[in-house]
């Protein structure tokens, strides 16, 4: 069941299964994956031996041992989703570190941006705050210069109008 396990996190990048079969599948593919960082003819023996399927090791000594050779280890996530509906069993997400694009879209982006100290906050009056403000090109219209604009909004506690009203709404008058 591993073998198949990590065969498909190979091809997959991802899968989903219970956390008690992911962390398992963790002890089982971390030492493959160090393994195969060093592409050798032992290396793919031993590592045959464990998975047993010739695209999942294509696919391990190409491009996943390409992007995992500077990583010293951790080579996979554990994501928690819940609980599953039927045995109410905790389900979690497993993938490959390097994998998620979306993840290390955000950690570069991260990175690029300055670092600010709490001591050193933005003050409003130094005087290049204030030249830049003035220079700016963007100039805002007066109040008086904006045209206004024409809503009517009906208040809630008028009577409709008569067109739309049924006898059943208007009040019944008693003559007497």
């Amino acid at each position: 069941m591993l073998s198949n396990m990590a065969s498909s996190l190979i091809l997959n990048k991802r899968i989903e299964t219970t956390l008690a079969k992911a962390k398992e599948l963790r002890k089982y593919v971390e030492p493959l994956l160090t393994r195969a960082k060093e592409d050798t003819y032992q290396n793919r023996r031993v590592l045959f031996s464990y998975l047993q399927n010739k695209e999942s090791m294509k696919e391990l000594f190409g491009s996943v041992s390409d992007k995992i050779s500077a990583r010293p280890g951790g080579y996979t996530r554990i994501i928690k989703l819940g609980n599953r509906l039927g045995d109410n069993a905790q389900t979690c997400l497993i993938e490959l570190v390097d994998f998620n694009e979306a993840l290390l879209a955000a950690t570069d982006e991260k990175q690029t941006r300055t670092r600010r100290s709490r001591r050193g906050g933005r003050r409003s009056d130094s005087p290049a705050v204030e030249a830049a403000v003035e220079n700016s090109p963007v100039v805002a219209a007066p109040v008086e210069d904006a045209p206004a604009a024409e809503t009517t909004v009906e208040p809630a506690a008028e009577a409709p109008s008569t067109d739309q009203t049924d006898s059943s709404t208007e009040p019944e008058t008693s003559k007497e």
